[in-house]
């Protein structure tokens, strides 16, 4: 019986632990939740959407992500009428992309679109696309890498400038537009020098002569005469490799490939002033011999 008291005993010091662990607990979960609610909007508020939206901007100038969030997103759905909602929604698109993460980046991504589709004639909607398209260009990765983030950052950047030319951001998406498109140049760019350097020339040839052809101002195309130009000689084109070695000449003051795109320059016009002399076969006897 003494030994049925003390396990019973155990028992309930062991319950009695549990519960105050999980007081503990629910007393913090109360606390996170009272601390990322709602947010207090002091009695007698003339204007209280206006309050929220306020204190989220301050939030956001601070670099309080959460916070900034919170206040805006009670103006969203709280004050559906509010002239300061689609100014809130912005708000809340840009707390994810300062916070930086791939998530937040999606999440940016989502809420600028949504923006587009209530909001399409809203002054600030060239913001939103914009933004809509710095956060795919967060995400564009290194050449050697997967491209869908940047395509859609360029799908995105060109529809801004299709839709608003005359936007004071417009500068900005042209200079990020050129970095996205070299990024996809460069890596289309990079598989055409591997392939040469495998020597593996027909390939090269197709894969150089698309960047040309897709991206014809593509920041560092003076590789891709050069090597487009290499490759054509590998194959006995040299006809069409010299107009690339001078275009690169011509247009590039500086280039790694400078010194050996003059010297091909110089080899291609010498064999083309002085070709090989064409060889007769040897004349027949007279006795057939």
């Amino acid at each position: 019986m003494a030994e049925a008291h003390a396990v019973n005993g155990t028992s309930i010091w062991k319950r009695s632990l549990t519960m105050l662990a999980l007081s503990a607990a629910l007393a913090v979960t109360g606390a996170c939740a009272s601390a990322n609610g709602r947010r207090a909007v002091p009695p007698g508020t003339a204007q209280p959407d206006q309050f929220l939206f306020d204190r989220g901007k301050a939030a956001l100038e601070n670099k309080k992500w959460l916070t900034a969030r919170e206040y805006f997103k009670q103006v969203t759905e709280t004050y559906t009428q509010s002239p300061v909602r689609p100014d809130a929604k912005l708000g809340i698109g840009d707390t994810y992309i300062g916070e930086g993460s791939a998530e937040s980046l999606v999440l940016a991504i989502a809420e600028f679109q949504e923006f587009l589709s209530f909001y399409p004639t809203h002054p600030r909607a060239d913001y939103a696309q914009y933004k809509l398209s710095l956060a795919h260009f967060r995400q564009m990765r290194a050449p050697q890498r997967d491209q869908t983030e940047t395509r859609e950052t360029v799908k995105e950047l060109e529809n801004f400038l299709t839709r608003y030319p005359n936007s004071s951001y417009a500068p900005e998406v042209r200079n990020r537009l050129r970095e996205a498109k070299d990024r996809l140049s460069e890596a289309e760019f990079e598989v055409g020098r591997f392939y040469y350097r495998i020597h593996w020339y027909p390939g090269a040839i197709d894969r150089l002569t698309a960047v040309m052809k897709d991206d014809p101002t593509f920041t560092a195309r003076d590789g891709v005469y050069f090597y487009l130009g290499e490759s054509l000689v590998k194959v006995s084109r040299q006809a069409e490799a010299l107009p690339l070695y001078e275009k690169l000449v011509t247009e590039f003051d500086s280039s790694q490939y400078l010194v050996e795109a003059k010297k091909r320059i110089d080899e291609l016009k010498n064999a083309q002033a002085n070709p090989p002399a064409a060889t007769t076969a040897p004349a027949k006897s007279s006795n057939g011999n």
